[in-house]
């Protein structure tokens, strides 16, 4: 998924169901001997060799909704950073004036190394903070037993069985940062494909308000939900399939944060590993063409047809034209 090596998990809200079968909670024993604690510190550790392995990089498709907008975008991961493509926005594709200004965007990147390196440096800030998130986890929460899910395309590997556990906050924690504090709030699910030793899902909400700086810089209110699903998406790659976050609180004690935001991650095609940003700006505009000529043939055709009929009434103006300039050389020649 986005990030260093796309495999960096992030946390939001989900309100569907994934439409797996649940069994009993005698069946969630872990069948590798492992304690359940045993088991997700197993698991992390992996996803953390997982994200520090360059791994393959993918081009792939990021449907996104807010309280105000929905918007598509086309995601390509290269060696350098990043890049996204807006192509689609409210079910509408994109004037040329917009098309034109995410060019602009992205060719800035291309001819300015310094915005491109602080885009990749904010990228790598992400990913850190990301895993320290993770790399907290065996420690913050405690952990039961709850059954056994099915994986399915976008949760898990299909057919494999994924391990369902409870986990809630280690009363014994002590966050050793500002990140790691929202952990201390949270309850919920998570999933882990134990064969495979990755985490499917993890589905949490805020059961209190957890305080930032003794509540000077801010806080996170009761009742915010998060939620991230990754699958694997082909040849044991795994990548964030979904993610979903609700959350309100407040900033520096006035300014209040209210966000609500889904995405869905689809369409992985692998790109070469040695892609840079500038042949992945090219290969994002190639496919941003497809893209819109697949869900929008109308429109284009309707393009076509105006260019089309504009070219024929240019032919029929300079027809007139030659044919004028001809006769005016018949009858003026001696």
């Amino acid at each position: 998924m986005p990030g260093q090596s796309g495999t960096a998990l992030r946390f939001v809200i989900a309100a569907a169901a994934i439409g797996v079968m649940v069994s009993s909670a005698q069946a969630g024993e872990l069948a590798s001997g492992l304690s359940p604690q045993e088991l997700v510190r197993k698991t992390v550790q992996n996803e953390v060799a997982a994200n520090n392995d360059a791994g393959a990089h993918f081009m792939f498709k990021d449907q996104r909704k807010t309280i105000h907008l929905s918007q598509t975008k086309l995601i390509v991961e290269t060696c350098e950073a990043t890049a996204g493509m807006l192509v689609e926005q409210n079910g509408q594709p994109l004037s040329a004036a917009q098309q034109q200004g995410e060019a602009s965007r992205l060719e800035n990147f291309v001819k300015n190394p310094s915005e491109l390196a602080k885009k990749r440096k904010q990228e790598k800030d992400d990913a850190e903070r990301s895993m320290r998130i993770m790399k907290a986890m065996p420690d913050a929460f405690l952990y039961e037993p709850d059954g056994v899910v099915v994986g399915t395309a976008e949760v898990g590997k299909a057919g494999h069985d994924l391990v369902r556990l409870k986990f809630r906050p280690n009363p014994n924690y002590t966050p050793p940062s500002r990140v790691e504090q929202v952990l201390t709030g949270m309850r919920g699910i998570v999933l882990i494909d134990a064969k495979a030793n990755r985490i499917a899902e993890i589905n949490g909400n805020l059961e209190k308000e957890v305080g930032f700086g003794w509540g000077i810089l801010g806080h996170l209110d009761p009742g915010g939900h998060f939620l991230v699903r990754q699958a694997d998406v082909g040849s044991s790659q795994w990548e964030v399939t979904q993610m979903e976050l609700a959350v309100t609180g407040k900033i520096l004690l006035f300014k209040k944060l209210d966000i609500r935001s889904s995405d869905i991650f689809s369409d992985f095609q692998p790109v070469p590993h040695d892609l840079t940003f500038a042949g992945g700006v090219e290969l994002l505009k190639k496919r941003a063409t497809d893209v819109q000529s697949a869900q929008h043939p109308k429109a284009i055709n309707q393009k076509d047809a105006h260019v089309q009929s504009n070219n024929k009434a240019k032919r029929s103006e300079e027809a007139v034209v030659n044919s004028s300039a001809s006769a005016e050389r018949i009858c003026c020649e001696p």
